[in-house]
């Protein structure tokens, strides 16, 4: 399928993307912590990054990472984004903050449509090719190496693409000029939140993404319940907005829950199990 004007495909060399890895969330994984102080544990973890260094060379002749991204024509309509004319249902933290601070939604940091004045918001995908993590099925840890590192491979390629939108394709921030480690540290200006992450929990938010991304342009299927395939895949949105922040929409009640199910045009008991770890 050929993408469409408003969709933009940037396919990645791996060697093209290898310095955006956030290493921190490789071993995690691997169960090492970031600063391990058991030399035994220490040693270990060097030699992993030697050989996971090892395994993208030989990964980086015959595969590669691929995004797409959209910048929408947005505007927020109370708890809901309108992205290209489609309504995107969202989430209000319900329970009260100690400090007294207000209760966040996303759509907070998106021009309202009362104003009359259209915003952007991006919108994105990024994953491996699907074939590496069918990869040494005879071998339990290299297949897991190679499918911890495609997972890493997704979040650096979007890392990527995300700094050229805000430098090139949206442009809202030209002058940018942030080192690696600073990129990682998220120094820039916006958010990236993910479906799946605290802010946007739903799942299912997903067939919303693909309707208007058309993600199988870049080898990503949903299943039945909104679940990404390959694994090593990530999607979400790109809110300029300076103030934007990351948060936890946490617990909702029955009132939101009933809300939300209305917005999203299906019904509550198929909501409840999206939502069910904040419910």
């Amino acid at each position: 399928m050929m993408n469409s004007p408003a969709d933009k495909v940037l396919t990645y060399a791996i060697h093209d993307v290898t310095p955006y890895i956030n290493w921190i969330y490789f071993f995690h994984a691997w169960g090492f912590r970031p600063k391990e102080e058991d030399r035994a544990k220490a040693s270990e973890a060097m030699q992993l990054l030697k050989e996971a260094n090892r395994m993208l060379n030989q990964l980086d002749e015959n595969y590669r990472v691929h995004t797409i991204f959209r910048l929408c024509k947005a505007n927020a309509d109370g708890d809901n984004l309108l992205l290209d004319g489609t309504r995107f249902p969202l989430l209000r933290q319900q329970i009260p903050h100690p400090d007294g601070s207000p209760f966040l939604c996303l759509s907070d940091f998106v021009r309202p449509l009362a104003s009359g004045i259209p915003d952007t918001v991006g919108i994105f995908a990024a994953s491996c090719d699907g074939e590496v993590e069918l990869l040494y099925e005879d071998d339990p840890y290299k297949r897991m190496l190679v499918q911890t590192l495609a997972d890493r491979l997704a979040e650096a390629a979007t890392e990527k693409m995300h700094e050229y939108v805000r430098k090139v394709a949206w442009g809202y921030a030209k002058d940018e000029n942030l080192s690696i480690p600073e990129l990682l540290k998220e120094k820039f200006q916006g958010i990236r939140p993910a479906v799946g992450y605290p802010s946007l929990p739903d799942q299912s938010v997903n067939f919303l993404l693909n309707e208007l991304l058309h993600m199988e342009q870049i080898g990503i299927t949903l299943t039945e319940n909104g679940a990404m395939r390959p694994h090593a895949t990530v999607c979400g949105l790109m809110l300029a907005h300076p103030a934007a922040r990351y948060f936890a929409v946490g617990k909702i009640g029955n009132d939101q829950l009933e809300d939300y199910a209305r917005r999203r045009g299906i019904p509550i008991n198929e909501v409840r199990k999206f939502l069910a770890a904040n419910l």
